[in-house]
């Protein structure tokens, strides 16, 4: 097992756990946030929870209010939103930083795994478009970037935020390590 297995981590419901809790699983890290255009992300992350979690697969959701204040409730306002508007049922984690000096330690390893999302020219351009400054690699992007956990517990791919759940790259990493040993 390696050092992000034990990161500590909270739920959205307060409870204290860590990705131990998921040893054996292929996961997918979330950030995620309310009020994005990346929002209805929310869909098609439950539409692959659903599809594939009797596989070992969970979709893990950490919101962050690291971009544009696009993430502002309290963990009760965000779990009422996600399972209100869009029947989220995979796991969510209390708010935490994603970037930045208050970065969570969960993606301080996260990031230093993977220091570059795939794909990720495309959006980089748009929010230029809209006058940001992108953070540079390896800093977590915007809202709804994702990482693949592999079930030995390393992280094995990083998407750009603008990656769909339903891409077919995506599906394939998570597909790989799920049924790789069969």
């Amino acid at each position: 097992m390696t050092a992000i297995q034990d990161v500590p981590l909270k739920t959205i419901s307060g409870e204290t756990t860590s990705l131990a809790d998921y040893a054996g699983q292929v996961l997918l890290i979330v950030n995620v946030a309310s009020k994005c255009g990346l929002t209805p992300q929310y869909d098609g992350l439950e539409r692959l929870y659903a599809k594939y979690k009797d596989e070992g697969f969970a979709v893990l959701g950490f919101p962050a209010n690291d971009f544009a204040a696009q993430e502002p409730g309290t963990d009760s306002e965000i779990l009422d939103f996600c399972t209100t508007n869009y029947g989220v049922a995979f796991p969510m984690f209390s708010k935490i930083g994603v970037v930045g000096p208050d970065k969570h330690p969960l993606y301080r390893e996260l990031t230093a795994a993977i220091p570059a999302a795939r794909n990720d020219a495309g959006m980089r351009a748009r929010l230029e478009g809209y006058g940001m400054t992108p953070n540079p690699q390896p800093e977590v992007l915007w809202n709804f970037e994702k990482f693949v956990i592999g079930r030995d517990g390393e992280p094995v791919a990083r998407f750009a935020p603008d990656t769909a759940p339903d891409d077919d790259a995506l599906v394939s990493a998570i597909e790989k390590e799920l049924f790789a040993s069969e």
